[in-house]
C-alpha cells in the first residue's frame, strides 16, 4: 500500500484511481502490476476489463481510504506502467508533426488539460520542457482522462529539442499574450512545434526568441488573457481545422 500512497513504486510504476482511469489504462493496453480493490467493491472490477496477470489486492476500506488520494475513488485503484517515449520517436511519426510544447507549466489541472486537448485534435505529440510538471502526476492523468496513456509524451532539454526540431525542418510557433500574428495567419499545416509557457510568467524569453514565429489569439471581449489550456486549446482546434480535421 505505500506505493499507492506514494503514487510511484520502487519499479516505475505509477498510481491510478477510479474506475474511468483504470478502464481507460486498460484500453489503452498499459501493462498493470497490482489492482487495489475495497472489501466489498469487488463486483466493480467485473465491469473494469482488467488484465487478469494483475496481482489483486482486497483492502480494507480504511486502509484503501488512507491510501488513495481522490476524494471519491470508487473502491478500485491500480499501480501501472506509462509508455516510455523518446524524443525521436515523437517527432518521426508519420505526417506533418504537430507537436504541443509545455515551458514550464506547473499546475498539474492545466497540463491534463492540454494532453487531452492535444490528444482530441490530433497533435502527434506532447514535449515537457524543464520546469515542466510531470507527467505521472496523479492530478494530470486525471484531467487528462486516460489520454496521457495514448498520446506520446516526453520531457527533453531546451538545447536537444531545438535541435532536434532544426534537423526535421520542423517550425516553431511561441503563443504569446499580445503583439503576436493572429492565430488564423499560421500555416499549421506544415510541421509545426506549439510553444506555450507557465501560467503566470508566460514563455520564457529564451523561447520566444527560439521561436520562428509568434501567435496571439484575437480576443474582442475585455479579457486580458485566457487561461493556458484554453488558450492551447484555441490553437490546437485551429491546427485541426487547418489540416481538416475540424468542421
Amino acid at each position: 500500500m505505500k506505493e499507492l500512497r506514494a503514487g510511484v513504486s520502487a519499479a516505475g510504476d505509477i498510481a491510478i484511481e477510479g474506475e474511468h482511469l483504470l478502464a481507460e489504462a486498460a484500453a489503452s493496453g498499459l501493462k498493470f502490476s497490482t489492482v487495489f480493490v475495497e472489501q466489498g467493491q469487488e463486483a466493480r472490477l467485473a465491469r473494469l476489463h482488467l488484465p487478469t496477470d494483475a496481482e489483486l489486492l482486497a483492502v480494507a476500506p480504511d486502509v484503501f481510504a488512507s491510501a488513495v488520494h481522490t476524494e471519491s475513488p470508487q473502491g478500485v485503484a491500480a499501480l501501472v506502467r506509462l509508455p516510455l517515449w523518446t524524443l525521436n520517436q515523437v517527432l518521426d511519426r508519420r505526417g506533418p508533426a504537430l507537436v504541443m510544447v509545455s515551458g514550464g507549466l506547473q499546475d498539474p489541472g492545466n497540463l491534463g488539460t492540454l494532453i487531452r486537448s492535444a490528444e482530441a485534435f490530433g497533435a502527434t505529440g506532447f514535449v515537457m520542457l524543464p520546469g515542466t510538471v510531470s507527467v505521472a502526476n496523479q492530478k494530470v492523468l486525471r484531467a487528462s482522462a486516460g489520454s496521457a496513456f495514448r498520446l506520446s509524451c516526453v520531457t527533453a532539454k531546451e538545447s536537444e529539442f531545438f535541435a532536434a526540431l532544426e534537423a526535421r525542418g520542423i517550425k516553431t510557433v511561441a503563443a504569446v499574450a499580445v503583439d503576436g500574428g493572429s492565430a488564423t495567419s499560421w500555416d499549421f499545416t506544415q510541421p509545426t512545434a506549439l510553444l506555450l509557457g507557465n501560467e503566470g510568467a508566460g514563455l520564457a524569453a529564451s523561447l520566444v526568441e527560439r521561436a520562428n514565429a509568434r501567435v496571439t489569439i484575437p480576443m474582442p471581449g475585455p479579457v486580458e488573457s485566457l487561461n493556458v489550456a484554453v488558450a492551447g486549446s484555441v490553437l490546437l482546434y485551429e491546427a485541426a481545422r487547418q489540416r481538416g480535421g475540424a468542421r
